[in-house]
């Protein structure tokens, strides 16, 4: 019997995730094999650079700058996964008026077996600060991050999930304040199962938020994302746009819900979500949900699931593009919409890249 409690898929926000295979994974031992290069990014603005073994930082290869290690508070009211992160983690505040920090840079390498490790971001009045993070190996890489943006303060936080098998948990627990900016992109192009859990709350007059991202799926692959945007306050703005790729017998699955308190009066919500199917056996699910009290609101949401369109297919034949070719173009312009609203240019690119190999290696050739 398994001394992990785990979610059942009998709970509506785990039907579509499947864990039967972390009770292996956290029985083993890392092996302890790492990659032959790891792909930091060569920014214009360098910033503080992280990298984590299983869990834990390799002080050598790091370059922490303005970013503490040690105690992160204990998670309070988490669901199974977000309690096994423990209380060792990194934690980054930034006061008002704090000078530019540059690109921040976290690597996380998973070597076999099961790691957790939490976060904590803290931006103070009007600082602003930029974070990628990357994902890599294999196992089970599970992640609490919880952050809170004080007025005025930005956040743009990017994550690559490069991840080779195995399975990543990734809950963020985020508050945002009077005019602040949170924007959270993710790109899945490895070959691990995952899951994200959002609570993002808008907590402050006309704070801002925008969380989406591409999941790419090819095999027996599953993605997962549940993300909550709560406007508890009047001016608010949000924005959730999801692009997911399946292949095979792969499966995507996103559930988004807007939810909107009675004092929150203006508020402007926008939920995109958007399918599809490389091929006839694989799954996409797609789950948008409002939940309105405030009788002020503009509020959308939108999902669709289809094929690529053989119109365009038959357009570029014309033009001598072998079909595989074209699949891939077609496919590459429909991930683009959710990755080009990263505002890093460098960050972009790569996350551009990233997608472009996934299709390079057989996302599009069924």
């Amino acid at each position: 019997m398994s001394l992990l409690e785990l979610p059942s898929n009998r709970e509506e926000r785990w039907r579509w995730s499947d864990l039967s295979a972390l009770p292996e994974i956290a029985a083993r031992a890392p092996s302890g094999q790492m990659p032959e290069r790891l792909p930091w990014l060569d920014c214009a603005t360098p910033g503080p650079r992280l990298l984590f073994v299983d869990g834990r930082l390799v002080a050598d290869a790091s370059e922490p700058g303005d970013v503490a290690l040690g105690t992160v508070e204990a998670p309070v009211g988490e669901d199974a996964l977000g309690r096994l992160v423990g209380s060792e983690g990194w934690t980054l505040r930034l006061g008002s008026g704090h000078a530019p920090l540059g690109l921040v840079q976290v690597i996380h390498v998973s070597t076999g077996a099961a790691d957790h490790l939490p976060a904590r971001i803290e931006l103070d009045v009007d600082a602003q600060a930029s974070i990628v993070e990357t994902f890599l190996g294999d196992g089970w890489t599970n992640r609490l991050t919880r952050i809170t943006l004080f007025k005025g303060a930005r956040l743009m936080l990017s994550r690559r999930i490069l991840t080779a098998s195995g399975y990543v948990s990734l809950s963020d627990r985020v508050a945002v304040g009077e005019g602040a900016s949170f924007v959270l992109t993710t790109l899945a192009g490895g070959g691990a199962d995952t899951r994200f859990d959002g609570e993002v709350h808008l907590a402050g007059n006309a704070g801002f938020a925008e969380v989406g991202g591409a999941l790419l799926a090819r095999g027996r692959q599953r993605h997962d994302a549940n993300l909550v945007i709560r406007h508890e306050q009047p001016n608010g703005q949000s924005r959730q746009v999801w692009r997911s790729v399946a292949d095979d017998q792969a499966t995507c699955s996103v559930a988004a819900r807007v939810e909107v308190a009675r004092g929150a009066q203006k508020t402007d919500g926008e939920q995109s979500l958007k399918g599809l199917l490389l091929s006839r056996t694989a799954t996409i699910n797609a789950k948008p949900e409002l939940e309105i009290f405030a009788d002020d609101v503009k509020c959308a949401h939108g999902a669709t699931v289809g094929e690529l369109n053989r119109d365009a297919l038959f357009y570029l034949a014309s033009r001598g593009i072998a079909p595989a070719e074209a699949k891939a173009l077609l496919t590459a312009s429909f991930v683009a919409d959710a990755i080009e609203r990263i505002g890093e240019e460098d960050v972009r690119t790569a996350f551009l890249d990233d997608a472009n190999a996934w299709l390079a290696h057989g996302g599009a050739q069924s």
